[in-house]
């Protein structure tokens, strides 16, 4: 890992990151990298102790390595911080296009391989925490606006799905704000520069597929036929259209 730190940037609010490294060198590395930009970081070396940590606090975001001396951090990441709607950015040394896919797929909202370089991890974890920010808004009014389309309520303040019979599926922060770009833009084509930047990766330079893999992975979510998808289409050479017709309404909130 090379690179200067940069300078101190004031951060709106002190958030707190969970740092799941066993290496102490690159432990050591990360902390003081985020620390100097402002946030407070506090570092697990086996996933038991963050887990265990989860119980009496929960953080803004966890920096999640896979190789841990107590197992592998993809089953953590896809299950208890998933479940959880915990902000996750993989930092790992496995840098094959596979490992990354599935690290996208099981529910990371970003993939860093070692070695990296500091100021790029730093403006990661700013992106994904301003995108869980949007996703999750803070509810000061007594209601909130709810999307339907084709039997299906998207809730976009609880990060949440409706399925048509009634059941409720979680959303992470990241397909919550492209969920939200595309119904937004109901039948318009969005090219995947747009998307990048009405999801807030317009500053970073993402990996082949990246926005791809999150389109299918919001696909499966909405139950859409991946190898002939009808609501989210794919528009050969221009991008990406949502088909459906959306109404909003209010919900009132308790």
């Amino acid at each position: 890992m090379t690179g200067l730190i940069p300078e101190r940037q004031p951060v709106p609010m002190k958030s707190l990151i969970y740092l799941l490294e066993d290496d102490a060198d690159v432990a050591a590395v990360t902390r003081r990298a985020l620390e100097t930009q402002g946030f407070e970081v506090e570092r697990f070396a086996r996933r038991l102790d963050l887990e265990r940590a989860l119980d009496t606090r929960q953080p803004d975001l966890c920096l999640v390595d896979l190789e841990l001396p107590d197992g592998d951090g993809l089953s953590l990441v896809g299950q208890a911080l998933r479940a959880a709607r915990i902000p996750v950015i993989i930092v790992t040394g496995r840098g094959d296009l596979t490992d990354r896919l599935i690290g996208l797929e099981v529910g990371a909202d970003d993939y860093i391989v070692k070695p990296f370089e500091p100021r790029e991890l730093v403006a990661r974890a700013r992106a994904v925490l301003r995108r869980a920010a949007e996703a999750r808004p803070a509810l000061e009014t007594s209601a909130r606006r709810l999307a339907r389309f084709e039997g299906w309520i998207a809730d976009l303040e609880a990060c949440t799905l409706t399925e048509p019979e009634g059941k409720v599926v979680q959303l992470s922060a990241s397909e919550t704000v492209l969920l939200r770009a595309f119904i937004e833009a109901a039948g318009r084509v969005l090219s995947r520069a747009q998307l990048l930047d009405l999801t807030g990766e317009d500053d970073l330079e993402a990996f082949d597929r990246a926005m791809d893999v999150r389109v299918s992975r919001l696909r499966k979510k909405l139950r859409d036929n991946t190898r002939s998808p009808t609501m989210i289409r794919t528009v050969y050479g221009a991008g990406y259209v949502f088909t459906p017709r959306v109404t909003w309404n209010h919900a009132e909130t308790r």
